[in-house]
């Protein structure tokens, strides 16, 4: 089992291989290529995204700045928006589902260090993968740290650091992060009365401009 094999299952490696080397200097040169990247070049970013990550599925946006270690161990659905200034630390695999919102300064830390620092003094690391399910909303400033799952529909309050798993279909913040209360139907009533009407004031404009 080589070096990357042993990082990707989860097992002690050495973060100083020559081959994981090259990988994270590979990442380093894309990630400066799509932030540098002319603001209104929208193909030349969507282009640099599909070499850098793993997967990546459609409307996908990042804005700059990115950073990640590999990028290839981060999958995305279709959908993800991630704002500025994210970190993605992707020794082990992180995926994210569809419709997922990413606020800005969020950090995706699936690297982990030995608490021996005998151990941890050998540059020897871990990592742990992190998932994020469909329709997650992460807000801005939030820690995901190794291991975790965020489950379908949740939502993480700004400033979170989520360092257990998160249930589907609740509110959850803190540190560290914690179930704040379920999503409920009249969550779904009150959002959805809004939207009607945002979209009847708009209509309204639209007839009076005819």
């Amino acid at each position: 089992m080589n070096q990357w094999e042993r990082m990707v299952s989860g097992q002690l490696y050495d973060a100083g291989d020559e081959a994981l080397r090259k990988a994270r200097k590979r990442a380093k040169v894309l990630c400066r290529q799509y932030n540098d990247a002319p603001p209104e070049d929208d193909t030349a970013r969507a282009d640099i995204l599909r070499r850098l990550l793993g997967s990546v599925g459609k409307d996908c946006w990042i804005e700059p700045t990115l950073r990640c270690d590999y990028g290839t161990n981060i999958s995305v659905g279709d959908n993800f928006y991630a704002n500025y200034d994210c970190v993605f630390l992707d020794v082990a695999p992180i995926t994210i589902g569809n419709n997922v919102m990413v606020g800005p300064r969020v950090c995706f830390y699936a690297a982990g260090h030995p608490i021996a620092a005998s151990v941890r003094n050998t540059g020897l690391e871990f990592g742990a993968p992190i998932t994020i399910e469909d329709n997650v909303w992460i807000g801005g400033g939030v820690s995901v740290c190794p291991g975790v799952t965020i489950g379908a529909g949740s939502v993480i309050a700004a400033g979170s650091v989520v360092t257990r798993d998160v249930p589907p279909g609740v509110v959850a913040g803190g540190n560290p992060c914690r179930v704040l209360r379920p999503i409920t139907d009249a969550d779904e009533a009150r959002w959805q009365s809004q939207r009607r009407a945002y979209e009847e004031e708009l209509s309204t404009a639209s007839r009076q401009e005819i």
